[in-house]
């Protein structure tokens, strides 16, 4: 029998997902589920994207260009400006979902056995991704005690070598919640300037900055505009998970002329989708002002909650809507897989994430799990009182 790949076999199944069979053979027994595991979120979509997919009225739904509706791209270069960004149409390639850009990116910046920095934790699927390329992630350790905050520029010089050609940068993050401080991320772009390393900017969640710390794109810094490339995606800015519409975009143009290429040998991204969004441009700031408001109250919620429960630290999320728990238990894993198979109270459990699956780091992890606070306040407080009960009855 004929065998796949190796680079397919090293590959790992995503955390976020990974226990989604036990999900599904807990809810066939009756139980409910509160999923705290994915970050969907349940607030509703603008109107005007709806409104958009119900008014196309072609009677064929015909390839779209490659890189992307140009109704749509003049709406982003609209929305870039409002973060003091000039785009023009040949510096954009739309892309399906976030996800084609991100992967885009680790393909064009990078050789087989090159190296790229993450701050770890870090997103799941950049393992994924980077993979893909033969592309090594090198992780730059953060810490809970720290609030996940960037460390200082000493630490990440020490991570680099001759092999390092790039670093992504997730602001705010996930898995973490964490915003980076400015003046930190200014000497970071110094000292990729000097060394001439690509940035990747994963700044999906820049709409949801809820603490002290100022949100700074890093597409404003110009001295590094060859160098930053940013992924972005519309699924969580304007809760569109399922309309797949991301967003590879540079100054740099040899890095635009290769994701042109790309983008032609997978012909184009859904055309009803790209027309219905380009119309979000107009979508008032008082939509992301409402549900700001609302993620800092679920945030509040969650924190008040797991505090209740005894030898569970947690981190302070200052944006984004995720956090990470640590748990008095040997191993996360473990115990997400004890809630879904064992565990229930009036056939009611709760679905988490295992954290280690989000480390680079081997070994870090093991008893924490990742949060995501995209339930309403009232199913929040239940799936704390449940995690709190499964710890009470779980013997690990």
């Amino acid at each position: 029998m004929s065998k796949i790949a190796a680079r397919a076999k090293a590959l790992e199944f995503s955390p976020i997902r990974k226990l989604v069979p036990l999900a599904i053979a807990a809810k066939k027994r009756g139980i409910k589920i509160y999923h705290l595991n994915i970050g969907q979120p349940d607030i509703a979509s603008p109107k005007l994207f709806l409104d958009g997919v119900k008014k196309f009225s072609d009677k064929i739904v015909a390839y779209e260009k490659s890189d992307g509706n140009e109704d749509l791209k003049q709406s982003l270069i609209k929305y870039h400006r409002r973060l003091g960004v000039k785009f023009v149409s040949s510096d954009l390639v739309v892309t399906f979902g976030g996800s084609e850009a991100l992967a885009w990116a680790f393909f064009i910046l990078f050789a087989a056995g090159d190296e790229c920095l993450t701050l770890d934790p870090t997103y799941t699927n950049y393992l994924t991704f980077a993979a893909q390329g033969g592309v090594k992630l090198k992780p730059v350790l953060t810490k809970l005690a720290d609030n996940f905050q960037i460390p200082p520029l000493s630490v990440i010089k020490k991570a680099v070598t001759k092999k390092t050609k790039g670093i992504i940068i997730t602001n705010p993050s996930n898995p973490t919640g964490s915003v980076y401080d400015p003046k930190l991320l200014s000497a970071l772009v110094d000292f990729c300037v000097k060394k001439k390393l690509f940035i990747i900017a994963d700044e999906t969640y820049r709409e949801f900055v809820y603490g002290k710390t100022k949100f700074r794109s890093l597409l404003t810094f110009k001295k590094a505009e060859q160098l930053v490339v940013s992924a972005d995606s519309f699924s969580k800015r304007y809760s569109l998970c399922g309309a797949r519409l991301g967003l590879l975009a540079s100054k740099n143009k040899a890095v635009m002329e290769a994701a042109n290429k790309l983008a032609q040998s997978r012909l184009a991204v859904a055309t009803i989708d790209q027309m219905a969004a380009s119309k979000l441009h107009l979508v008032p700031q008082s939509y992301f002002k409402k549900i700001k408001s609302e993620y800092v109250g679920r945030r509040d919620e969650l924190m008040q909650g797991l505090s209740r429960i005894d030898g569970v630290t947690f981190s302070r999320p200052d944006g984004a809507f995720y956090l990470i728990a640590q748990l008095p238990v040997k191993n996360a894993e473990n115990f997400c897989k004890f809630m879904l198979n064992k565990f229930n109270h009036h056939q009611e459990t709760v679905m988490l994430a295992p954290a280690e699956g989000f480390y680079v780091t081997p070994g870090m992890g093991r008893n924490q799990v990742r949060i995501a606070y995209v339930l309403n306040r009232r199913d929040l407080k239940r799936a704390c009182e449940l995690i709190k009960l499964g710890l009470s009855t779980y013997s690990g």
